[in-house]
């Protein structure tokens, strides 16, 4: 029975807009459904908002430390109101990025409304039934709270509600020591809120490299910001206009709470159960070709599970197109795949952190860092804080690399390029970066692959002693 589409995209966050543009110009007939219940994920309203915040927060902490350098801006002023009211005009500039208009000219059928699997290959929203060889979840997640007596009574903001906050708390508990957590918690502290910051973790950001991870949370706690870790909440009341928080032994009064964790996949309203897709506590569940149990349904995103990084949803939407266009044979690979935490200083990855390298390849990992303050660009700019730090073989291969100070986010490109490359890190240490700049850091880290080698071979030492001790001998 034909059908009328190559290609359905339900919901439109970062990778669904990019699997439906992707399509359109291969020339594929693709249509992108925008669910009532996605349209946030669509705007990726979340993360623009606390890109603005910490832009806010950056520029306001430059001017409080700018005797730093000599020069004194006095009678610094924050208006919190005139934030939120740029960040709202931010807001509306990046929705118009993403129109329905912008994806009909490129051939893109935008289709918005309620809607639901009938079948394993039909899909009906506003009374339309949409067949198509191949369908695409992007959903993303939603608030998924956690089961904290009286949260719910008493009220939380989420990342998106901040941009309509009129006046700035005075004081904000945030629940969560994740990503956005942390990034959200550093830029309302700078921004003149006193944070309290709870993770139930040992420490903030325990997926990243815990060397990495506990640097950043350090320059948290430097800046005024309240870390706990290893905190359960077990219930919040309202007393005397305070928001108060009992967790342990702790008891925590503030004006706001902010909840940045607790997710869930959004796929409550799609009636998956007619396709014979499962979903389980992380997600929906695939294949390494992005396959659900529905071999004609694909996942990518938050939906199935991970950190909800757009660059991430973007990677697997692109595998899951190609194998939905045309054969399925391409597999999902995240070894060279970059993130970054947009703290200060920021913190960047690809690859294994050091722990998981050396549960994998045992002794045959050698680490290669650099501290931050050896480069006299990081001295200049007074962004000593930091390192790099590249994890490899004895044979050179790139197994991971974990950055920390200020535009770690930049510096860690040429380390991806050589992983999905598959250069060997002594391709990094022949590389000259320009002088002064923060790149020297990674280059001196590659450079120690060599300086390490020489080290451990003990044959090539007197090799070279006796080579030079004869030169000089010869005069």
């Amino acid at each position: 029975m034909p059908v009328e589409y190559d290609l359905v995209v339900l919901g439109g966050g970062a990778g669904g807009l990019a699997a439906a543009r992707e399509a359109a110009q291969l020339r594929a007939r693709v249509a992108l459904v925008e669910l009532p219940t996605t349209s946030s994920n669509r705007l990726n309203a979340s993360g623009i908002v606390t890109q603005a915040l910490i832009q806010a927060g950056r520029v306001a902490h430059t001017l409080r430390n700018a005797a730093d350098f000599g020069v004194y801006a006095d009678g610094l002023s924050l208006k919190f109101a005139e934030t939120t009211r740029w960040l709202r005009g931010v807001l509306e500039t990046a929705v118009e990025a993403d129109a329905p208009e912008a994806l009909a000219a490129l051939g893109v059928d935008v289709i918005r409304g309620d809607g639901q699997f009938i079948n394993r290959r039909t899909f009906e929203v506003q009374g339309r039934q949409l067949r198509a060889r191949a369908f695409l979840l992007a959903t993303g997640s939603c608030a998924a709270p956690p089961p904290i007596t009286g949260l719910e009574r008493v009220g939380y903001l989420t990342p998106e509600q901040i941009a309509n906050l009129s006046e700035r708390p005075e004081s904000l508990a945030v629940i969560g020591g994740d990503p956005m957590g942390c990034e959200l918690s550093q830029a309302l502290a700078r921004l003149g809120c006193r944070v309290t910051l709870l993770t139930s973790g040992p420490h903030l950001l325990e997926q990243e490299d815990p060397e990495a991870a506990r640097l950043v949370q350090a320059c948290f706690e430097a800046e005024g910001i309240r870390v706990l870790s290893q905190t359960q909440l077990s219930r919040v009341e309202q007393i005397e206009g305070k928001k108060r928080l009992y967790a342990g032994e702790q008891v925590i009064d503030v004006n706001e709470i902010l909840l940045t964790t607790g997710r869930a996949p959004n796929v409550a309203t799609l009636g998956l159960e007619a396709t014979g897709v499962r979903v389980g506590v992380q997600g929906v569940r695939v294949n390494d070709k992005l396959q659900t149990r529905n071999p004609r349904i694909y996942a990518c995103g938050e939906l199935i599970g991970g950190y909800p990084f757009p660059q991430i949803a973007v990677y697997e939407a692109q595998i899951a197109l190609r194998n939905a266009l045309f054969l399925p044979t391409r597999k999902v690979d995240y070894r060279a795949l970059p993130w970054a935490i947009f703290t200060a200083p920021e913190l960047a990855r690809v690859g294994l952190t050091e722990p998981a390298a050396r549960r994998q390849y045992g002794k045959d990992v050698w680490v290669l860092k650099q501290e931050l303050k050896s480069v006299a660009c990081a001295q200049v700019r007074g962004a000593t804080v930091g390192f790099c730090k590249i994890l490899v073989r004895s044979s050179g291969e790139i197994l991971g690399a974990h950055l920390v100070g200020e535009s770690a986010s930049e510096l860690l490109a040429p380390i991806v390029l050589a992983m999905a490359s598959g250069l060997s890190v002594e391709a990094l240490g022949r590389t000259l970066p320009i002088q002064p700049t923060l790149s020297e850091v990674h280059h001196r880290a590659a450079q120690q692959f060599r300086q390490q080698r020489y080290a451990r071979n003990s044959w090539l030492q007197l090799l070279l002693e006796g080579f030079f001790s004869l030169r000089r001998a010869w005069g």
